[in-house]
């Protein structure tokens, strides 16, 4: 369920093993935030600091604009649990 719900709401502009519109998302929990190599991060990325943990990750779907003001993500994953299937496939994807 989460890789469909990926593919519906994140696939336009993620991939798991590449940067596209945004950067990829393979081995993104754990990771610090704004570090994929060589994607260009927004100054709000940057300026968020810590890492990615599934908490941060809901967090930031549910309002990206709220969480880093500026970032170059507008998009919101209102229903929670369309959230959580994202965040335990992005955690599968880590764990690789």
């Amino acid at each position: 369920a989460g890789q469909a719900r990926f593919k519906s709401k994140c696939a336009a502009c993620h991939a798991v093993d590449a940067n596209r519109v945004g950067p990829k998302l393979q081995g993104v929990v754990g990771r610090p935030v704004a570090s994929a190599a060589g994607y260009t991060y927004s100054p709000a990325l940057k300026k968020l600091g810590g890492a990615w943990t599934p908490a941060r990750i809901d967090q930031f779907l549910s309002g990206p604009q709220k969480m880093a003001p500026g970032s170059k993500m507008s998009l919101q994953v209102t229903d929670a649990k369309q959230r959580q299937q994202i965040g335990a496939y992005l955690q599968s994807v880590s764990s690789k």
